[in-house]
């Protein structure tokens, strides 16, 4: 016979598990395991009359339509039926809450998606803002993909997230800022005299050729012009090493950092800057390289390199 000990345990349900759930922008690496949960919901990419998901199948024909058409590539929300339909399909999978984290709702509404499907989801969702986008979000989902696998229940998953959210820096350099300063996606500082006006912006960039980009509190700010590809690799290179020491310094990294690299058709570029970085910052945990998505490249542009680094994920 099972003694009283053995029946409490046995009457003792399994708590159920954190679902993660984010947004294509993400720029997640392709090796991130057959133990994850997360579901990606695709942001769409339209022109003119045209419309796919990010990296869908369909995206191609998209592409290629709107490069015979001269049609202007430009990126909407998911609906908030896409989200409604993940999050009972978590709970339907047996997940017993849902963390929902997105690029910045400074940038998209992609938030605000999320938070109306939320409301009538069948399983509590926690909704919250990552504070940028690309590699800089994708450091954050992996955060909380490791807290959830942890076994950690809803708020210490958000709780995980949201500081490594406050802790990640993000730098990428760009060839044309044109379509992120025609979307209003710059943020400018008005007593900053390194962040002029559009105007001004245009006019500089046709002597100067590569503009290096922070993203700071969700906001995407200038930080410097520069001539060459090579130049602003160095730069890369310096901004986040400077990071790295003061995470590192002022204890937050602990023993070590992640840094993630991203590109938009710049696979050596790219590898160059890991490289680099590998050799110049003593503690890297994780380093890993990936493409960004098509709606990433929409508002970046071809020839765009970024790193973002964070302190290593306690639950990783």
């Amino acid at each position: 016979m099972p003694g009283e000990e053995d029946q409490h345990a046995a009457g003792r349900a399994e708590p159920r598990p954190v679902a993660v759930v984010t947004d294509s922008s993400a720029s997640l690496p392709d090796d991130i395991g057959s133990g994850a949960s997360v579901t990606i919901v695709p942001l769409r990419v339209l022109a003119g009359d045209l419309m796919a998901d990010d990296n869908d199948a369909a995206l191609s024909a998209l592409l290629e339509a709107a490069a015979r058409r001269s049609e202007r590539l430009t990126t909407a929300r998911p609906v908030p039926g896409r989200f409604t339909a993940v999050y009972r399909a978590a709970a339907d999978g047996g997940a017993g809450a849902v963390l929902s984290v997105h690029l910045s709702g400074l940038l998209s509404g992609t938030l605000s998606s999320a938070a109306l499907a939320a409301a009538s989801a069948p399983v509590p969702v926690r909704v919250l803002d990552g504070g940028g986008i690309g590699t800089g979000l994708g450091l954050v989902v992996l955060a909380a993909m490791a807290a959830a696998r942890a076994g950690r229940c809803l708020d210490e998953v958000a709780a995980t997230a949201a500081k490594r959210a406050e802790a990640v820096g993000s730098y990428f350099a760009v060839d044309e800022p044109d379509a992120l300063l025609a979307g209003g996606r710059i943020a400018r500082d008005p007593g900053d005299p390194r962040d002029p006006s559009p105007a001004s912006v245009r006019a500089q960039e046709r002597l100067v050729s590569r503009t290096v980009l922070r993203i700071r509190a969700g906001r995407i700010g200038i930080i410097e012009r520069v001539r060459t590809r090579a130049a602003a690799i160095d730069l890369l290179v310096r901004l986040a090493t400077d990071l790295a020491v003061s995470m590192a310094a002022d204890g937050s990294a602990g023993p070590a950092v992640d840094v993630a690299v991203e590109h938009t058709s710049a696979p050596d570029r790219a590898a160059e800057l890991a490289d680099r970085l590998a050799a110049a910052i003593p503690y890297v945990g994780r380093l890993y390289v990936t493409e960004s998505s098509t709606a990433i490249r929409v508002h970046s542009g071809p020839g765009m390199v970024g790193v973002s680094l964070a302190p290593c994920a306690a639950d990783g």
